[in-house]
Order: structure tokens, then C-alpha cells, then sequence
């Protein structure tokens, strides 16, 4: 049981033939696993009841009552280093006084329990927790209010060392131009499923949404963005990721912040955005007043800047619940366009969408209640060097057993939701993937993003030691993230995107693996792959149109060898009757229409053979011109030959 390695078992191979539910169980070697975990703690459990699975990710929740009243037993399903990093989150949260379950220390001390390849922990059971009411502005102002209070007791954290370093905050710039792209990206798909009636809602639309998604880079890019990111991950403190009405709930003395397990560094109202989209969203329109209580609320609780104030309604221009609702059309188009629905979410985007721009506007008179920070004049000022790691105490007792083969497990679903996660990338282009991807930007910069916020200044030697380091070398990302730059990738809007996609951590439909390799390439491969489809969607969407006439004019033609040199006059060649019939009496409308037909059974697998079947006619069609050339000659050279 020591040597059982926890994996995702939403899967055939541990279900087998037999459907199971795995959001009602867990495998047996899970709960002899939950059995050897509770003997690590100072108590005794007389029953344990599952409360929830994470089937497709391999985490649980049981609560369990004990001898020292009841309590929670969580599997964090993320990589134990991943993990380390918000339980030393939540344990710091606690002790500066948020509103978040405690922890539980185990028998030697440590908060977490190693084992599976896992991180298990053990909080307190808070009761009685009950949501907010969304019935009313109130319960969504109490909601905002919890989450300032949340975000406010968060700042100053450091990770306890040999966690991983889980942040967000300079990648606001790669995440809009991901979306901006993968929204052409979108225009692309339904060109090539064209038949399927859904897909003529996307293209009405889908040029306006990208317009906008590439106005909102341009303006962050003009924004003060940059300097507030380098006053370094500490100033800012943690956001939650998926905070929500289940996540935020009422409890003795306020509102509780439960469920830690995705926290990271960014920007804190990243996580107030996406609450004021999911509601507008939900209500069909975009409400000012609730907008304007929303933001006050959580204001009360941990101030905004006017800078900070700029940046959020951005963050609202960009078309997230757009790009949310449509973005599962990479993994399977002919599925997501063919179940239904589209026109509905499309008709009910586009309704909310045009009192979006509206409710911004009104709102941008309000920067005038909140206090100006020149973030570029504070940053400077800072010191580069990472604070001392005493944001939690007693750090020998943080050290992992198994950090060899913490690396070794897979990153989370939950970061990026698949978002991100495994979507094409068409038409990659190599030079610019590094400016682009933060996966690779994080490898290329040595992970000094985890190690060094700095000052942004505009000496390029001194960039390495003050700027983030996400900023890549030789500047390359800094010229990313420049005005001018973001004008120039704004040219092409309606064409074909060139770049590859920001990372939203990939992760395949199928999670599952069979080795600890394939468990570290899971999510490259499922981006590689899709990349590919796409890649060949645009590729082959042009080529066949330029090479049908040579392929069906040669068709006959390339079924035979070529000729042989002849001194005497060529031979007709014997072609069926019923052959010739059916290719004189074939009209332009037929083909048309069979074409039309094959690409809507097979999509881009005919393309790619059409493309393929034509190359290698044209390529028999020269060796036989070259042939009978070579006949020529040798008839000319042996009439001469005869003259003499």
C-alpha cells in the first residue's frame, strides 16, 4: 500500500465494464489509504462518510467524526509541492485571523500527511455553514465583502521552502492574447464545419467579440499593469481561483473562505472580476447597481487603488464569458455544434453584451472615490531581493518525504480548467512561441518569476536582477508587452493567428497514464496534438482549392507507370469505358457537392488525404513528362543518326 501511487479513477481501466459512480465512492485502495492517513493523528474516528470526489483529478472530501469533535479528511489531488503551497497558504490565512478552516497538526508535528504521492490534511468542521443569498444585491455584497477580507489577510505570504510556487501575476498579458486568439481561432473551426447550422451564429459574432479582445490587450498594455505587478507576489497576496457562492459562506462571525487548495499570487480582484462576470452573466444583463454594490462591498474590506480600479474594468471589457461558454468547441467540434444550444448561449452572450459597454461606462465615473498609488515611483523603491521565508513558522516541519516524486505527479485540472488547457495552436510559430507560452517563458527565465519580484526600469542589464523575472530574456517579453507591439498584433484581427497560446496548465480529456513519464507528459502531448489538427484545418483549408483541377485532370492518369522510351509512335491508352463515361459526364455542381459532402463526414482527415493524393499525382505526372521528353530526344538523335 506504501507504494501506491494515487491517480485520477474516472477512467475505464478502474471501472472495467462496470459503470460505477465514482462521485458517490472512492477505489478501495483510496479509502485503505484514508484508514492508514487517520492514524497519523492524535484521535480516534468512529465513522467517516464521504462528502466528495474528484474523480477525474484523484482528490476526496470525508467528514469524520472523532473524539475531539468532527472533522474534515481532505486528498489534495495536486502534486505534493503544488500542494505544500497552500496548506502553508491556508495555515498562514488562519493565523493573521481570515475566516478559514484550521488545521489539524498531525502526530510529529507537520500539518499534511504524505502518502500515495499525495498530500493529505485534516481542518476543523465548521458549522453551521450556509450560502449567501443571491436572490438580492445583500447576499452578493456579503460574498464580496468575505472575499476583500480574504484577500487583505493574504498579503505578505511566503511560501514555506521546497513548495511550488504557484502565480498568476505576470501573466495577465499572455491570458489576453490567448483569448484573443483563440477566438479567431473559433472563426477557423466553424469555417471548416461550415454545414452545421451552428456554425453560422458563431461567425456572426464571433469578429466584434474579437475586436474586443484585442482592444482590451491593447489598453492593459497602456495601463499602469506593469508597475503594479512589480511591486513584487507579497504586496498582493493570494486570490482564490474559484471562488464562488459553494466557496464563500456564512458562518459563525462572517463569511468563511473554504476549499484553499487552487490558491495563488495575483492580482486580488482578478477573483472579484470573475464574480461580477458569472453574476451579470447569469442575470442576462449587466446591472450597474449590483456592479457598483459589489465593488463598494469588497472595497470596505481591502481598499482598491484608482489603478487597481482601471485594471478591473479591463479585465470586465475582455469577452470572458464569451470565450468561457465556447471554448469547448476545441475538443470535439462536430459534438459541441451538432448537440444544440449554441445559438442559445450565442443569442443570450450577445443580448447581455450590449449593455455591457454601458454599465462600464457609467462605472468608470466612479474612479474618483479611490485613492491614486504611483505604483512606478513605489516599485522603484523596493528592494529586489525575496523577503526571508517566516510567513510560516517552525519550516523544518514543512519538508516533504518524497520530493523526487512530488515532481513526478501531475498538475492539477482545476489550473486553467482544461482552459486552457488543451487547445490547438495553429500555425505555431517557433521564434515567437517563447514570448507567448509561459510554460516556456517560465523555463527559459530559470523560474526567476518564483524567486525575484523587482522594479521595472528600462536599462536592459539591469532587467535580469529588478524586473519579474517573467519577463523574458533579451527583452523579448518586455517588447511583448509594449503598446506598440500590441497595435501590431492587433493588425491582423479577422486573419489567421500566427503566435502560439499563453499557458493555461493543459490537461487531455482522458487523464490517464500508466507510468510516471506519460503522467509528466499528459498535458504537453493532448497541446501537441491538438495543435497539429488545427494546424493542418488551416494548412489544407487553402491548399486543395489551388491543386483540385491538376488532381482530377491526372487522376487517370497516375494510376499508371511511366512510359517507357519508344522509337515508334505512342500508343493510346486502354482506360475503361465506364471510367472515361463518369469523368466527362461529372458537372463542376456535382463535384462541388461531393466535396462538400466528403468534408462534412470526414473534416480534416479527407482534407489532409485529398492533399496528400495530390501531391503524389503531380509528383508521377512530372516523372512521366520527364520520361517522354527523354523519348523524344532519343527518336531526334537516331532520325539524325540515320540522315548522316
Amino acid at each position: 500500500m506504501d507504494q501506491y501511487v494515487i491517480k485520477p479513477w474516472d477512467n475505464p481501466e478502474a471501472t472495467g465494464n462496470k459503470p460505477v459512480n465514482w462521485d458517490l465512492q472512492v477505489p478501495p485502495e483510496i479509502d485503505a489509504l484514508a484508514e492508514q492517513v487517520m492514524t497519523h493523528y492524535d484521535m480516534s474516528v468512529s465513522e467517516r462518510t464521504l462528502i466528495t470526489s474528484k474523480p477525474d483529478k484523484g482528490g476526496a472530501i470525508w467528514r469524520i467524526q472523532t473524539n475531539k469533535g468532527p472533522r474534515s479528511l481532505k486528498l489534495l489531488h495536486r502534486a505534493p509541492a503544488r500542494s505544500l503551497f497552500s496548506v502553508g497558504a491556508q495555515a498562514y490565512i488562519r493565523q493573521q485571523g481570515g475566516r478559514v478552516p484550521e488545521l489539524i497538526p498531525a502526530k510529529d508535528g507537520k500539518l499534511f500527511v504524505e502518502s500515495g504521492g499525495k498530500l493529505w490534511i485534516v481542518t476543523e468542521w465548521v458549522e453551521p455553514l450556509t450560502p449567501a443569498t443571491k436572490i438580492d444585491l445583500a447576499g452578493a455584497q456579503q460574498l464580496c465583502y468575505g472575499l476583500g477580507e480574504f484577500h487583505r489577510y493574504s498579503k505578505g505570504y511566503v511560501p514555506p521552502q521546497g513548495a511550488k510556487n504557484a502565480s498568476r501575476l505576470h501573466k495577465w498579458p499572455n491570458y489576453y492574447r490567448k483569448v484573443a486568439k483563440k477566438i479567431g481561432w473559433l472563426r477557423e473551426v466553424a469555417k471548416v464545419y461550415n454545414d452545421i447550422p451552428a456554425s453560422q451564429a458563431i461567425l456572426s459574432v464571433v469578429d466584434e467579440f474579437e475586436r474586443q479582445a484585442w482592444d482590451a490587450l491593447q489598453k492593459l498594455n497602456e495601463s499602469p499593469y506593469r508597475h503594479m505587478v512589480a511591486m513584487g507576489e507579497p504586496y498582493w497576496g493570494l486570490v482564490h481561483q474559484d471562488y464562488g457562492w459553494s466557496n464563500g459562506q456564512m458562518g459563525p462571525g462572517g463569511l468563511w473562505v473554504i476549499d484553499l487548495d487552487g490558491v495563488a499570487y495575483d492580482l486580488p480582484f482578478r477573483d472579484l472580476r470573475k464574480l461580477i462576470t458569472s453574476t451579470m452573466d447569469d442575470m442576462g444583463v449587466w446591472d450597474i447597481t449590483w456592479m457598483r454594490g459589489m465593488i463598494e462591498a469588497y472595497h470596505e474590506a481591502n481598499p482598491l487603488s484608482a489603478e487597481s480600479f482601471d485594471v478591473l474594468l479591463i479585465d470586465m471589457a475582455l469577452p470572458n464569458e464569451f470565450y468561457k461558454h465556447l471554448k469547448e468547441i476545441f475538443y470535439d467540434p462536430v459534438t459541441f455544434l451538432s448537440t444544440g444550444g449554441v445559438e442559445a448561449i450565442q443569442q443570450r452572450i450577445v443580448a447581455a453584451d450590449q449593455s455591457k459597454w454601458q454599465a462600464l461606462a457609467e462605472l468608470a465615473k466612479d474612479r474618483a472615490k479611490y485613492k491614486a498609488e504611483n505604483y512606478e515611483q513605489l516599485a522603484a523603491l523596493r528592494q529586489p531581493s525575496r523577503p526571508a521565508r517566516e510567513s510560516v513558522p517552525d519550516a523544518d516541519k514543512w519538508v516533504l518525504q518524497q520530493p523526487a516524486q512530488a515532481e513526478m505527479q501531475p498538475e492539477s485540472a482545476m489550473e486553467g480548467k482544461r482552459d486552457m488547457a488543451a487547445v490547438p495552436e495553429p500555425l505555431a510559430q517557433g521564434k515567437q512561441r517563447a514570448a507567448e507560452e509561459p510554460a516556456v517563458a517560465t523555463k527559459q527565465g530559470k523560474q526567476r518569476a518564483a524567486e525575484e519580484p523587482a522594479v521595472a526600469t528600462k536599462q536592459g542589464k539591469q532587467r535580469a536582477a529588478e524586473e519579474p523575472a517573467v519577463a523574458m530574456k533579451q527583452g523579448k517579453r518586455r517588447a511583448a508587452e509594449e503598446p506598440a507591439v500590441a497595435t501590431k498584433v492587433k493588425e491582423p484581427v479577422g486573419a489567421a493567428p500566427s503566435e502560439a497560446e499563453a499557458k493555461e496548465p493543459a490537461v487531455s480529456l482522458v487523464p490517464v497514464v500508466r507510468d510516471k513519464v506519460r503522467i509528466k507528459l499528459k498535458a504537453a502531448d493532448a497541446k501537441r496534438v491538438y495543435r497539429k489538427r488545427v494546424r493542418v484545418v488551416k494548412r489544407d483549408e487553402s491548399r486543395p482549392q489551388k491543386k483540385r483541377k491538376p488532381v482530377k485532370a491526372v487522376r487517370s492518369v497516375s494510376r499508371r507507370k511511366p512510359e517507357k522510351a519508344r522509337t515508334t509512335k505512342r500508343k493510346s491508352v486502354q482506360t475503361p469505358r465506364t471510367t472515361i463515361t463518369r469523368k466527362l459526364t461529372q458537372s463542376a455542381s456535382q463535384a462541388a457537392k461531393r466535396r462538400a459532402k466528403q468534408k462534412s463526414k470526414t473534416g480534416v482527415v479527407k482534407l489532409k488525404k485529398l492533399a496528400r493524393r495530390a501531391a503524389s499525382t503531380v509528383k508521377v505526372k512530372r516523372k512521366q513528362q520527364k520520361s517522354s521528353a527523354s523519348a523524344k530526344r532519343t527518336v531526334k538523335v537516331k532520325k539524325k543518326a540515320v540522315k548522316n
